[in-house]
């Protein structure tokens, strides 16, 4: 699968160390099978343990590779990625339970042929028989330790299954409430862009509305001096007929002059 990703030069070395140590620790747990001194399987177990340390710094690694050149990708390929990424910690996990399992049997059987050897009696055994013995029951320890194992792995799987399940369900309502939330977020900003818009208009027609008022107290006081003006001259021309720097107003007859009676004479 690694090969058919077009992985730039770093990822791509980075994969094959990984490769390499998978490749390492396989062989090293089959070798395991076949030792029987619990010495050496303790000392087999820290090389595969060191093993297991490097795989998971090549890994953070990768991940970090990964984060680097994410811009540069297409969604396509970093999800390819992605993915192995994902199968190189779960392959990497599947040896870190196999470890344990391995490391626990190898206790229970140190312990069990710790009581064996206390509960032999006065006679002690020959060195020998204690290997002997010691070897016969650390492989059927380890077998029956492995299978205890494999059974609360099993129930730890079911358990994070269900754990995984509930998750998910959360997350879909989480969903489908931040979806809700989204659209009433969206439904308020409409209608904050349209109050705005209509607090913007009103502005204007307040501010066109003033301007008018402006214009027209203008006018009104220019009509008014006018008024004023035209009333002063007819008062004064009423008053004082006489004055000839005052000009007569335009449509306005003068003052009619003063009439004197005809007298007839006597004799006529």
């Amino acid at each position: 699968m690694a090969s058919e990703i077009q992985m730039s030069p770093q990822l791509e070395q980075i994969d094959g160390e990984i490769r390499d140590n998978f490749r390492a620790l396989a062989n090293g747990f089959q070798k395991l099978d076949k030792i029987k001194d619990p010495n050496r399987q303790s000392k087999q177990l820290e090389e595969l343990t060191a093993k297991m340390r490097e795989c998971k710094r090549l890994i953070k690694e990768y991940d970090r590779e990964l984060k680097d050149d994410e811009t540069r990708n297409s969604p396509e390929l970093n999800k390819q990625l992605n993915e192995r990424k994902q199968s190189l910690i779960k392959e990497l996990n599947s040896y870190v339970t196999l470890r344990k399992t391995y490391t626990t049997s190898l206790a229970a059987a140190g312990n069990k042929r710790v009581e064996l050897f206390d509960g032999a009696g006065s006679s002690e055994p020959t060195a020998e028989e204690n290997i002997q013995v010691a070897s016969s029951m650390s492989n059927q320890e380890l077998i029956d330790a492995g299978k205890r194992r494999m059974d609360e792995t099993d129930q730890a799987i079911e358990r994070s299954k269900l754990v995984v399940e509930q998750t998910i369900e959360v997350g879909a309502q989480t969903g489908v409430a931040l979806k809700g939330q989204t659209e009433q977020m969206g439904r308020i900003v409409n209608d904050l862009d349209t109050i705005q818009f209509s607090i913007k208009k009103a502005s204007q027609l307040v501010k066109e509305i003033g301007r008018r008022v402006a214009t027209d107290k203008c006018i009104m006081f220019f009509l008014f001096l006018v008024v004023c003006g035209v009333v002063a001259i007819i008062i004064v021309k009423i008053v004082n007929p006489g004055n000839k720097d005052i000009r007569d107003i335009p449509g306005l007859a003068p003052p009619a002059p003063a009439r004197r009676l005809l007298s007839l004479p006597a004799n006529y």
